[in-house]
């Protein structure tokens, strides 16, 4: 209100001093039509309209308080990407762009809240015919958890030309050239169809080398490119001139999408950016054509070429699909979580598990989850078809009962040779039986800091008869320093030879205490 009231004196005052009406806009940074409803009213008339503009309810009041929040914690925010966030709340909730525009800019004004101007690229695009083109690229961006912690996150970003319909899939990890020809699928079923032409920048995903023309692919994207048979058309180096269009994509994801959202998971990430896409990435009017892409999209779709079932595919990415363990020993599959046996995670460890989709014979899906691709089953679960469960297998949960076993289990679990590991536990905890809960909680650690390190440590006790978990440490711990050529070196000498020169310690029984941290059953 009181704005309002020095904005009408001050125009009032301007033109008592002989300012133009252009002189008054151009220096209040106002429209000359404000200025001339202003000079049009009477000190009465300015006041009453200031005082029922106060008095007014605004729609988007009843989210002040989240925009609010929004603003405060994350100044650049634009009012796109605040009312994308909205929506992603409150998806019945209506409002027009102008309006969230203007409310926003006046939250900014009324709390001080000043946004900081970014520098954007203008480009000429040649526009594509139906069906013509596709553009693909890959971006990278960071984002923070829910206990404030930050992971890196991967994208590959598909764009149709011609109507700027999107795809975008995300990885917790670098992509391989399998990832990269999966998400190609993925895409292509997306989208219902190939384009004529795929356009790349110089990736290593995808080529070897480049020289004036001639291109080397990898080995897998060339067969993968045989068997789809599309044109392409790879850029030259440090020229993204050539594909702005899919550079502008990449950063519209991570400037609308990604920007300050919170992550959880990798899979609830990715089913969250396909809902943006329907309902902002592809739904929102494209400030170049003017068009909704969803729209445009519905006339493309009949100028794409069918895709057929592709094997190749399959066998070359059967064994690439992974997921990631949870602390709580659980993995997220298609919005659910479904367990595998305690001690599978690993907390530095790298946690990926394979997983497969197997019919039985009554055609009912069940997911398999193995260790390693075509190793060791560590569960197997029916698929569950609704969304928020926790399938759970019954031997999967502590059993208090067993006690030193399930504890011993847990162990040998980290070993890839579970029989070679069983027996030599059993050797070690037969010479100590009063101590079996603290060897187990000293093996239990050093399986935990020198995880890559301990099967060859399990095989190197066994020929040495080193039999305590503190020999194990040591040999694990000495195996971790020794740099490539030393391990050459000493794998190429006989076993008895004795090669390693490892110094095993006599230790107080206070020290297991020191080690174990205190290790609760």
């Amino acid at each position: 209100m009181k704005k309002k009231l020095m904005l009408y004196l001050t125009i009032q005052q301007m033109t008592e001093q002989n300012f133009s009406i252009s002189q008054i806009a151009k220096q209040l940074k106002i429209s000359r039509t404000t200025v001339y409803k202003y000079l049009e009213m009477t000190p009465d008339e300015s006041f009453k309209w200031s005082s029922s503009l106060s008095s007014r309810k605004k729609k988007l009041d009843q989210h002040k308080e989240w925009l609010l929040a929004w603003l405060q914690e994350y100044p650049h925010l634009s009012a796109a990407q605040m009312q994308d966030w909205l929506l992603e709340r409150f998806p019945n909730f209506i409002v027009a762009e102008s309006t969230m525009r203007l409310y926003v800019s006046q939250l900014r004004e009324e709390y001080q809240i000043e946004k900081r101007p970014r520098e954007r690229i203008y480009e000429a695009i040649e526009e594509q015919p139906k069906g013509k083109q596709m553009q693909v690229d890959w971006g990278e961006t960071r984002q923070k958890t829910k206990d404030k912690r930050e992971v890196k996150l991967y994208c590959i970003c598909f764009v149709l030309s011609h109507s700027r319909y999107k795809y975008i899939e995300w990885q917790d990890r670098p992509f391989t050239t399998r990832d990269t020809i999966r998400s190609h699928e993925n895409a292509l079923q997306y989208f219902g169809g190939m384009p004529e032409e795929i356009v790349y920048d110089q990736d290593h995903l995808i080529t070897v080398s480049e020289n004036s023309g001639d291109i080397i692919l990898t080995g897998e994207f060339q067969a993968y490119k045989g068997q789809r048979k599309f044109r392409m058309y790879l850029c030259r180096k440090a020229d993204p001139e050539s594909k702005g269009m899919i550079e502008n994509v990449v950063k519209y994801v991570k400037g609308n999408f990604a920007d300050s959202r919170i992550f959880t998971t990798i899979d609830n990430w990715n089913e969250r950016c396909l809902e943006w896409l329907k309902r902002t990435g592809n739904f929102k009017v494209h400030s170049g054509t003017k068009k909704r892409p969803a729209e445009v999209f519905l006339l493309e779709k009949q100028h794409l070429k069918p895709v057929s079932h592709l094997t190749l595919f399959e066998d070359t990415n059967e064994s690439s699909i992974t997921r990631t363990v949870n602390k709580d020993n659980t993995l997220h599959y298609k919005s659910n979580r479904y367990s595998v046996p305690l001690g599978t995670y690993r907390p530095k460890g790298l946690n990926k598990v394979s997983i497969d989709i197997h019919k039985d014979e009554d055609n009912r899906q069940h997911l398999v989850i193995t260790r390693y691709p075509e190793g060791e089953v560590l569960a197997k679960h029916l698929i569950e078809l609704t969304k928020g469960k926790l399938i759970k297998n019954r031997n999967h949960s502590r059993d208090r009962s067993k006690g030193i076993q399930a504890y011993k289990e847990t162990v040998i679990r980290q070993f890839k040779n579970a029989e070679l590991a069983t027996t030599y536990l059993d050797k070690v905890l037969e010479s100590y039986p009063r101590y079996k809960r603290d060897q187990l909680g000293i093996f239990h650690k050093a399986t935990v800091d020198y995880v890559a390190f301990i099967d060859r440590a399990l095989q190197k006790c066994v020929d040495e008869h080193l039999m305590s978990a503190n020999d194990f440490t040591d040999v694990a711990k000495y195996l971790s320093t020794m740099t490539n050529e030393e391990q050459l070196i000493q794998g190429s000498k006989s076993v008895k030879s004795r090669s390693y020169n490892i110094q095993v310690g006599t230790r107080s029984i206070s020290t297991y205490t020191d080690i174990l941290g205190g290790v609760v059953s």
